[in-house]
């Protein structure tokens, strides 16, 4: 028996609130933390979602032991523990948390900068001892000194804020700080190698990619100002950890704090017993507040994305909100239906796509249409395409991809158009939605044509000639082919006509080699929709 549920598998030890809210949601939720990989794998295929924290590694082979997993949720920031490029091909959305755990990191950072100013784990350590080395810590005011924050997204901003309240100066280096949001925050914008210079403390905000790996490299240690000192808490492998030990043996860094290491549980790091070195063991969400926040965060957006298709967070696809979804659907099935039209037609021809919306079309969000239209043309090309992997692929082909929103209103209400470049020239169709929900062909390669675009259709391109119509109809009934509906435009009397026929029974080979050799026949294409 089919199992028709929606089923999520919570792997990793998670606050019970999350488990509770799929329960609430309807979804049959089962908790499995301390999975080997090899039981993860041989479970993996039962459920639709899979969430998760940092222990699970979802893994290519993971995600190829199930053709049923639509999603996994990462509780946290950090997706490390995620094979995206695998989750991407095989369709899987994968989600995280950015916003349940930011205050709790920030704060983190904000505490380390305070423990590194006045050395308050080496001063603890040694009153605890009995000593009482009063002259020995002498530490440092963070009022009026500079904050040099590398990454200024969630995180980094609300550090910058609060650093702004204890009255430092901040500097920030991140390309996607816009001057304006930098005004905002009442902070400066400037570039690394003056960061680096100016800087008294310096904390990092930004994610692992390759462009950060190492951004606190050997070089760029030696362009810090004498006596800095260097605090992360967002992710292993952002500073080079042989040349801190370097710096702080040598005096130029004054102070360095981690919580986190590029090797993770760090049990054999070269910084440790270094002076002026503190250590935390990946403490940064690790409040009783994040850990519920997270969960409940993870946990809802799965839910939505199971339940109503909506979108929050994903790493590899557009968002579309929950409340958004059911005013998107009809407009997604349109579009895919007008992209699985356009690519077997023009099939291994198409060069380029643009995707443009016109009237109530062009109000909503658009990315979900373009998706949509995706994966509708490149289901054409391969097996278990949806509109998380359709980009990739489209990429993959070299397919360029442009995306138009026109103010206009023309002769319908809302119009979804999918223009694909051609050697032969742009081949057109359009599309609107009947009554806000009934998906409508309007017009094919500027041929006027109205028709639904579902089940078992036949396309065909013939001479505007009386006799036609017959012909194709006695060809189908000798062939026990039953017509559902007939659809028919043309270019001009006489000229070029199109029919789009919707039938019962499949389009064998031959049928579609005889209904090739009719009379003024110049095209003949089976479709499924």
């Amino acid at each position: 028996m089919t199992d028709t549920s929606v089923r999520v598998l919570i792997s990793d030890k998670m606050d019970p609130k999350a488990a509770a809210i799929f329960r609430d949601r309807g979804i049959d939720v089962d908790e499995k933390p301390g999975l080997t990989a090899a039981e993860l794998a041989e479970i993996i295929g039962n459920y639709d979602g899979l969430a998760i924290r940092s222990a699970t590694k979802v893994t290519r082979a993971i995600l190829d032991a199930s053709d049923r997993l639509k999603v996994v949720g990462r509780a946290g920031i950090g997706v490390d523990n995620v094979d995206i490029a695998a989750a991407t091909a095989r369709g899987v959305v994968v989600m995280n948390t950015p916003f349940g755990n930011s205050i709790t990191t920030a704060e983190h950072a904000i505490a380390l900068m305070f423990a590194l100013a006045r050395q308050l784990p080496e001063a603890d350590a040694s009153t605890q001892a009995g000593k009482w080395e009063k002259n020995r810590f002498m530490g440092v005011e963070v009022t009026g000194k500079t904050l040099g924050l590398i990454g200024a997204g969630n995180i980094g901003s609300i550090v910058a804020s609060r650093a702004v309240g204890l009255r430092m100066r901040v500097a920030a280096y991140d390309p996607f700080l816009t001057p304006e949001r930098a005004l905002e925050l009442g902070i400066e914008k400037v570039d690394l190698d003056e960061l680096l210079a100016r800087a008294d403390f310096i904390t990092l905000h930004t994610p692992l990619t390759d462009q950060t790996r190492n951004i606190l490299s050997r070089e760029n240690l030696a362009k810090t100002k004498k006596g800095v000192r260097i605090v992360n808490c967002a992710r292993g492998g952002l500073i080079d950890e042989a040349a801190l030990k370097d710096a702080l043996d040598s005096g130029h860094v004054a102070g360095a704090a981690l919580d986190v290491f590029e090797s993770e549980p760090a049990k054999d790091c070269p910084l440790f017993g270094t002076p002026g070195f503190i250590s935390t063991p990946h403490l940064g969400a690790s409040t009783s507040e994040a850990q519920v926040n997270v969960a409940i965060q993870v946990a809802e957006q799965m839910s939505d994305f199971l339940l109503l298709g909506g979108v929050s967070n994903a790493i590899n696809m557009p968002s579309l909100s929950a409340e958004e979804a059911p005013r998107l659907r009809p407009y997604m099935a349109l579009a895919e239906k007008l992209g699985k039209l356009v690519g077997q037609v023009v099939g291994e021809d198409v060069r380029s796509v643009d995707v443009e919306v016109e009237g109530a079309a062009a109000e909503l969000n658009m990315k979900p249409i373009t998706g949509a239209v995706l994966a509708g043309l490149m289901g054409t090309y391969s097996q278990s395409v949806n509109m998380v992997n359709a980009p990739v692929l489209a990429k993959e082909r070299g397919l360029d991809l442009r995306e138009i929103r026109h103010d206009r209103e023309g002769d319908y209400h809302t119009l979804v158009a999918v223009n694909a470049g051609t050697e032969a020239g742009p081949k057109r169709v359009e599309g609107t939605l009947f009554g806000n929900r009934a998906p409508r062909l309007v017009k094919i390669f500027d041929i006027p044509v109205e028709a639904e675009l579902d089940g078992q259709m036949i396309y065909i391109v013939n001479t505007d000639e009386p006799g036609f119509i017959g012909a194709l109809g006695t060809t189908l009934g000798a062939h026990k082919v039953n017509i559902a509906t007939f659809n028919l435009g043309r270019r001009s009397e006489g000229g070029e006509a199109v029919a789009l026929v919707a039938v019962d029974d499949p389009i064998t080979p031959e049928l579609s080699d005889e209904l090739k050799r009719l009379p003024g026949v110049l095209e003949v294409v089976p479709l499924s929709f």
